[in-house]
């Protein structure tokens, strides 16, 4: 309902602006044309600084409205994402002060320079310096943040620590699975063409491989805070994306093409809950990569737990291996 009222207010004040340009036009006519202009000029010069002033009370008040409803308000939670709020922080920082600046003198600029027949035109064609000042400047600066960029991606896609959790994510339309290497910490191997779900086998591993029979398959991703954790992300279909939100990450799902990243947990689901006083929290996961027709529907869930919680359930899965056999096996005749 709020959604048509906001139409209709929009659509009256074209309407009315309409209506106003028009009469403005009828009012030259009448007065002529050079005493118009003049009056015209004026009131332009005005409405800017009006504009000025009422735009940058709307984007405080949007702030005060939406700020609260944003990730900003809360902590990365992975160690990683700190590293990239603090870029964006200085981003936002360094834009927002030239957003200012530049629109307060635009608008300023119009005002105070309105035509007017006792000032004679100053033409600047061109100043070097000025040129070099505004194109060295944020030249300069955007290497800057694209440096520190790369160097965070590299450390997010790079090695991952010896003793790192693994947890194997494949996107398809539309949903999350998850693998997770039993005792040996190393997941079997896959193969396409075994792909199979009627069968038990939606990820395609490779049941020969030994590695293989003790891996735990979910649809919740269980990850421990505080240990480092690498994503080992896959696709079957199209091209899906791991968005992390929460952790402030996200990486391409290609189909033939695993891709990687990993992070450290800094918070529990039930810290968070806690944290950003939502009893209901949840971490997710989100594709952010439009897939298809159902893709605003791809959502999973991770659950952050202690060591303790993480251990009681693992042992509370049955390896997919052994899922797998034992619905293979025919029923015993009473």
């Amino acid at each position: 309902m709020s959604g048509y009222f906001i139409l209709a207010i929009l659509t009256l004040a074209f309407v009315v602006t309409f209506q106003i340009a028009k009469a403005s036009e009828y009012v030259s006519v009448l007065k002529g044309e050079e005493k118009a202009f003049r009056q015209n000029n004026r009131i332009n010069a005005f409405l800017f600084i009006v504009f000025l002033v009422l735009g940058l009370i709307g984007a405080w008040w949007c702030n005060e409205l939406f700020y609260e409803k944003t990730l900003l308000v809360q902590p990365a939670a992975s160690d990683h994402g700190e590293k990239i709020d603090f870029m964006l922080w200085i981003t936002l920082a360094v834009t927002g002060l030239v957003f200012f600046i530049t629109q307060i003198l635009l608008f300023w600029f119009a005002y105070k320079y309105q035509y007017s027949e006792k000032r004679q035109v100053f033409f600047f064609p061109h100043n070097n310096k000025l040129e070099l000042i505004w194109t060295v400047v944020p030249a300069i600066f955007l290497t800057v943040l694209v440096g520190f960029g790369l160097f965070y991606w590299f450390k997010i896609t790079g090695d991952a620590p010896k003793d790192s959790q693994v947890v194997e994510i494949t996107g398809k339309q539309f949903n999350w699975m998850m693998r997770y290497p039993g005792k040996d910490n190393v997941l079997g191997r896959k193969n396409y063409r075994l792909t199979d779900a009627s069968n038990g086998n939606a990820l395609g591993v490779d049941w020969e491989d030994e590695a293989s029979h003790d891996d735990i398959e979910a649809t919740e991703m269980h990850l421990v805070v505080g240990k480092p954790v690498q994503l080992v992300i896959n696709a079957q279909d199209v091209i899906h994306d791991v968005g992390l939100v929460h952790f402030r990450l996200k990486m391409d799902a290609v189909p033939g093409i695993p891709t990687t990243l990993w992070f450290t947990p800094k918070y529990t689901t039930a810290q968070m809950k806690e944290i950003t006083g939502n009893k209901d929290f949840v971490y997710e996961i989100s594709c952010d990569q439009m897939c298809g027709s159902g893709h605003y529907s791809m959502r999973g869930v991770i659950v952050v737990e202690t060591q303790a919680e993480y251990d009681a359930w693992m042992a509370s899965k049955k390896p997919q291996y052994a899922v797998v056999k034992e619905a293979a096996q025919p029923e015993s005749k009473p």
